[in-house]
């Protein structure tokens, strides 16, 4: 053979090495993984809307109330119909509909809420027979900069898909909503009015996160969103089961305390708005009547404050927690409340309905 011959043997036997080698690997690679739309058809029917009323104050009116809808998100965990939100979307609600990909509507109670960490789940009435359910994914492998999409009812339109990255996590070392933030990924996913309680989901589309809230001036979606971790989630809604009281309150302490006249230590929560049918109304609790902004926030007056729960103060606040993980049924509940000016004690004895499975 000639040294060309030589040369074109010697490359024929390289590249028959090459591919044999590729070969070999690709036998031990995972398979392709699946692409966003292809996730998106997979677990698109797991995420539904949902539809809330509840009572507004209204002084104008002749009641003082009016009843209204609302409109946010959420996704089923779970075969026995358990669907989780955030909690602003469902706490002081009346009466709950979850709608299914389909048009299905299907009513829906709270059963657990931590709203301190804007956290609910929900138990459907009944169960779909081609229920999809959503998977929880371990949210402590999330990382900034990982790829991650948001399936919701932006606006009321359902089922739209945003894509984005996750761009910073929070511990909970600041407060939330006039209440304790909890453990939050930060994302760029575009999110709107009605994607709130809807599911962040990573790439193996499982959810590691609850759509809470965005840092907005034009209240649209400006690359602020923010979502609740899935680890926290279960931890408050599945491990602990907190309970569902029905009531929207506002953290107060420091000047906003002493503008409302809160005596020490000026810890309570101001309640804005309770739901009919929950343990708050049952206590007797009064929302407020006149929405008013102080200090930049807005809060709804004239309703009852919480001082103690159980004889220990607000100020509390873990304390307090670990009391309300514990109520079992037949136990009184009692509260030291602000009303009118005058400090009284309200009491209600808690049934099974009310407490968390």
């Amino acid at each position: 053979m000639t040294p060309d011959w030589k040369e074109t043997l010697l490359m024929y036997r390289l590249s028959f090495f090459v591919v044999l080698f590729f070969s070999l690997v690709g036998l031990f690679l995972p398979a392709n993984a699946e692409s966003i739309s292809e996730i998106f058809q997979r677990i698109n029917p797991a995420v539904v809307v949902i539809h809330t009323s509840e009572r507004v104050a209204t002084p104008q009116t002749e009641t003082g109330f009016t009843s209204v809808a609302g409109l946010g998100s959420g996704f089923i965990i779970s075969e026995e119909g358990h669907v989780m939100t955030a909690a602003h979307v469902v706490q002081a609600a009346d009466a709950v509909v979850v709608e299914f990909h389909d048009g299905k509507q299907i009513p829906a109670r709270v059963v657990s809420s931590a709203p301190e960490a804007d956290v609910s789940l929900l138990m459907l009435e009944k169960i779909p027979s081609d229920m999809v359910v959503v998977k929880l994914g371990d949210s402590d492998k999330a990382n900034v900069g990982d790829q991650a999409f948001i399936i919701g009812a932006p606006y009321g339109v359902s089922h739209t898909l945003t894509v984005g990255y996750i761009s910073g996590r929070h511990s909970p070392d600041t407060r939330y909503g006039g209440l304790f933030a909890a453990e939050m990924l930060q994302t760029d996913t575009a999110i709107n009015q009605g994607n709130s309680g809807g599911p962040m989901f990573n790439m193996a589309g499982e959810a590691i996160g609850i759509v809470s809230h965005i840092m907005s001036q034009s209240g649209g979606s400006e690359g602020l969103g923010f979502v609740i971790t899935s680890n926290l989630a279960r931890e408050l809604l599945l491990e602990k089961k907190s309970v569902w009281f029905g009531l929207q309150g506002h953290f107060l302490s420091g000047e906003m305390a002493k503008i409302l006249n809160v005596p020490p230590p000026g810890v309570g929560i101001l309640v804005q708005k309770v739901a009919a049918g929950s343990p708050a109304e049952a206590l007797g609790l009064q929302g407020g009547t006149y929405q008013v902004k102080i200090q930049e926030q807005e809060v709804i007056l004239g309703g009852d404050i919480i001082l103690e729960v159980m004889g220990v103060s607000l100020s509390e606040s873990e304390k307090v927690r670990r009391l309300l993980y514990k109520l079992k049924p037949g136990q009184t509940l009692r509260l030291s409340i602000l009303r009118g000016g005058k400090t009284m004690n309200i009491m209600h004895q808690m049934t099974a309905e009310e407490l968390p499975d």
